[in-house]
């Protein structure tokens, strides 16, 4: 068995049940644990850092792990924490969740989840973002553990950072957890911006919606978490389009 020094966060808060279950998880392990986590509900916030204000932070009292809560956004708490705070330790991983909820699809572009990772991963850690569907029938701790058995595993054979996107199912396909490697589908939302006004006539727009997918098609994550696959999508921070780069350059030499 491998010995681990971890850095969890997520976007739900300190108080998540997924995040907890993750520490408790990696203790029993042997692994040590270390977390930096938002002080309240911080989904939605995507890779957002806070500027220009103040971010209150505090530790949180455990007799089993090193604990700290911020005032502000995922990317915030990894970002400070590693830069402000960290004394040079080392961390063999990150993982931020176990997020309530899917992150799937092009919906990792909004996740504060997949933020918060990507924040390990610019910092050279390997890091997951995990996250289990709405209403799944896997427990946290289930969820949990299975996670580690597949950070444990690629770790054992993979030594370069990597940024990898998991997502849970509502129930296992086979009763076990099945890893499938896939690619990003796409997803939007019909009637996602809800008009109201309160009793005291202030107008505002409520986020939601019903999910539609326009691609849910065969190697995406979409198909493989609806068929009871844990869905694996590797990612990376370059999003630069290379064809429209070697387009360009033809286009300036002409």
């Amino acid at each position: 068995m491998i010995f681990l020094k971890v850095l969890l966060t997520n976007d739900d808060g300190i108080k998540g049940a997924g995040l907890w279950s993750l520490a408790n998880a990696l203790k029993v392990r042997g692994h040590e644990v270390t977390i930096a986590a938002p002080l309240n509900q911080q989904s939605g916030m995507s890779h957002a850092l806070s500027v220009l204000r103040e971010i209150e932070y505090k530790r949180v009292d455990n007799d089993d792990f090193e604990a700290w809560a911020f005032d502000g956004t995922p990317t915030d708490c990894v970002k400070i924490y590693l830069e402000g705070m960290n004394d040079g330790k080392h961390f063999d991983a990150l993982i931020s969740g176990i997020n309530d909820g899917a992150n799937l699809a092009t919906d990792v572009l909004y996740s504060g989840t997949v933020g918060a990772a990507l924040e390990g991963f610019l910092h050279a850690i390997p890091s997951l973002a995990v996250s289990r569907d709405k209403n799944s029938e896997i427990s946290f701790d289930e969820t949990a553990r299975a996670t580690i058995d597949y950070l444990e595993k690629i770790l054992s054979v993979k030594s370069e950072p990597f940024l990898h996107n998991v997502n849970f199912p509502k129930k296992f396909r086979a009763d076990k957890a099945e890893f499938v490697s896939t690619r990003l589908g796409q997803r939007d939302y019909i009637n996602a911006f809800a008009r109201r006004t309160d009793d005291e006539g202030r107008a505002y727009f409520r986020i939601g919606g019903t999910i539609y997918d326009l691609d849910a098609g065969e190697g995406t994550d979409i198909h493989a978490v609806n068929l009871g696959y844990v869905a694996v999508t590797p990612l990376h921070a370059d999003t630069a389009d290379y064809d429209a780069i070697i387009e360009l350059r033809k286009i300036f030499r002409g």
